[in-house]
């Protein structure tokens, strides 16, 4: 299996997933409580930007415009942020 098919099978697997059931658990606090919190509405964009940051790396896995070095390094970006149990911008810079 290459570096890019690894990488996005982790990130269809298991990051994405991750942050959609994040983002329900944000949405039924909303819903419960009515009103969304300031930190709430951030949390919400910030996972939404970064999901919409993964889709552009799987967009390139599928055009070929990501190489087996960087695909490597995403990889252990996201590993070991999965190991930590913190929030990680997983190796994605903000623009």
């Amino acid at each position: 299996m290459s570096q890019a098919q690894k990488l996005e099978e982790i990130i269809t697997q298991s990051v994405i997933p991750d942050l959609n059931e994040r983002l329900d658990e944000i949405y039924e606090e909303i819903a419960g409580n009515k009103e969304a919190t300031e930190d709430a509405k951030e949390e919400i964009e910030e996972l939404q930007d970064f999901k919409a940051d993964l889709q552009d790396v799987l967009d390139d896995i599928a055009s070929g415009d990501i190489d087996e070095e960087e695909c490597e390094e995403l990889i252990k970006d996201i590993l070991d942020a999965q190991k930590g149990g913190e929030e990680e911008d997983f190796g994605f810079e903000e623009e």
